[in-house]
């Protein structure tokens, strides 16, 4: 997440820091190129039928989905079949589908009101007990209840018998309680009603994330989404406000969404059914495997789409914003080829970024990205180009590879602006790669260049840590060059294949800082010990 104190939220005077050294270097931002009618982009990333091939210069708008496909018993499927997630996923990604028995999978059903504001549901929740000893409850997070908003949970069912739910950590944690012990391989399904209060005070609804502000509804994680279990138990710890909130494996969801007509309804995952009767609008959709499910609507929306491969961008925002949309939507496609060629395939059909009232720069969710429209605009190019490359290397980092990012933030933030790194580096050449060098050493500048340790919790850099106020400094500017001097110990031919084992080896799992360091040791045949303490868990 790149928000302005967080993942790449850059503090202001580092995104001029960026913006200077990228000028200085004889970078333009990719954004800000102007392009003659006609010119080509690419060889690779070209626009989709209906856009113009002059993009950003004239940029073609198109509306959000249409009527699609005739209704349809959307959730009369058996748990275990995925087929209708296949179209969602590229093929080089489909195996997924085969993979994981155990993944949870979630009908959820949304119902938002007119005034944006008040959202009801339900859902049923197959989940298996993928540990190695016997559960007696599972937990669900209800981040909504930390987030400025409220969630009133009704009708808890457990394998079709009413259950009492437990609550805790401020009522951001709800306990459904289990018959009898879940052995190992067991597998229960949980039902809830659920009502959601959405926040209209940016201030209190985590960086506008959960909101509805400037005609633009934001649902992040609205529905009670499962914990994960670890060795610490169900781990549902309240994050600090300095980092993201998140840790989930990876599961499916069949969601059903029904909103006011007049909404363009942007989400993770592909929309398989779109039906409209008179002023309302159901959309069918389905997405996974994903570490979460997110919403945008705004009646304001109009949409520029960009085809790499398999995959097609689609930007969302007002008419207003349909340059920058279009610069968006390049700046994406170019990322995810440089990543592609390094990591792997982006796994996804679809990636659709929305322009939304969020005070963070950028945050990242399932195939989808949330940016502010703060940065939308001219004289914004370097933030919005560093913001999207950033936000689009998470789709590798937090989603495709989980990692607890309150205790572990820096296996997805800052190997994620290292992935921005190398992004700088192919698109703008080695004088990119060094303009944004600096702006990470300017970060970590911010905390007088201390060593401070990499690899703790967001807790530790936050108010009443052990190094309060530099979670930034040292997860975003450290952590990135921690990657380079792992390179270096390594040597760049092994480096770049423990790059591509690790995304495939911890695909749709949770990976560890030991995880890493393990693999990175087979590939390089030495001990990395003392560099990881010199770097990540300190002496």
């Amino acid at each position: 997440m790149i928000r302005h104190t967080k993942s790449i939220r850059w503090p202001g005077h580092m995104a001029i820091l960026l913006a200077v050294a990228l000028t200085l270097a004889g970078c333009r931002p990719l954004l800000m190129r102007p392009l003659e009618p006609g010119q080509p982009k690419s060889a690779r990333s070209q626009p989709t039928a209906g856009s113009s091939p002059t993009l950003p210069a004239a940029a073609t708008l198109l509306p959000g989905p249409a009527t699609a496909l005739p209704a349809a018993s959307f959730f009369d499927v058996d748990w275990d079949d995925r087929e209708l997630f296949r179209s969602g996923l590229v093929a080089a990604a489909q195996d997924a589908l085969e993979e994981q028995p155990g993944a949870s999978v979630y009908h959820l059903n949304l119902n938002i009101d007119d005034s944006l504001t008040q959202v009801t549901g339900w859902q049923e929740v197959r989940y298996t007990n993928n540990e190695e000893t016997a559960l007696e409850e599972i937990a669900f997070r209800l981040f909504p209840n930390l987030t400025g908003g409220a969630t009133v949970v009704s009708n808890l069912v457990v394998d079709g018998q009413p259950a009492e739910p437990r609550y805790a950590q401020e009522d951001s944690v709800l306990f459904a309680p289990l018959p009898q012990p879940l052995q190992p391989g067991e597998q229960t399904v949980i039902g809830m009603d659920f009502a959601v209060t959405v926040p209209t005070d940016a201030a209190s609804s985590n960086y506008g994330t959960f909101a509805y502000l400037e005609d633009v509804l934001a649902l992040a994680h609205p529905y009670p989404m499962i914990a994960v279990y670890d060795d610490e138990g169900w781990n549902t710890e309240i994050a600090p406000p300095d980092g993201d909130v998140v840790y989930a494996d990876a599961s499916y969801y069949l969601v059903q969404v029904t909103a006011p007509a007049d909404l363009t309804v942007v989400t993770s995952g592909v929309t398989l059914d779109r039906q409209q009767v008179d002023d309302s609008q159901t959309l069918a959709i389905a997405a996974g495997p994903a570490r979460d499910f997110y919403l945008a609507a705004s009646p304001s929306y109009q949409m520029v789409s960009w085809q790499v491969g398999e995959t097609t961008i689609n930007s969302y925002a007002p008419a207003k914003l349909k340059r920058s949309a279009a610069e968006v939507a390049e700046i994406s496609a170019q990322t995810l080829e440089t990543l592609a060629a390094r990591l792997g395939p982006y796994p996804y059909s679809e990636l659709d970024l929305v322009s939304t009232a969020t005070s963070a720069l950028g945050v990242e969710y399932p195939g989808i990205i949330a940016l502010t429209t703060d940065i939308y605009g001219r004289g914004f190019g370097h933030y919005l180009e560093s913001t999207v490359a950033h936000e689009v290397a998470h789709q590798w980092f937090y989603n495709l590879v989980g990692n607890d990012q309150v205790d572990e933030p820096w296996l997805d933030e800052a190997l994620t602006q290292f992935a921005t790194l190398l992004y700088f580096g192919d698109q703008h050449g080695p004088a990119g790669a060094r303009a944004f060098r600096e702006s990470l050493k300017g970060r970590w500048e911010h905390s007088d260049d201390e060593k401070i340790p990499v690899g703790l919790p967001v807790a530790a850099y936050s108010q009443g840590g052990q190094y309060p106020g530099t979670y930034g400094a040292i997860v975003y500017g450290r952590g990135a060059l921690f990657f380079e001097a792992l390179r270096d110990e390594m040597g760049q031919e092994a480096f770049d294949q423990f790059l591509v084992d690790y995304v495939q080896t911890h695909r749709w799992g949770i990976a560890t800082a030991d995880s890493l360091r393990v693999l990175a040791e087979q590939h390089c045949g030495c001990d990395l010990t003392a560099l990881f303490e010199e770097w990540i868990y300190g002496s």
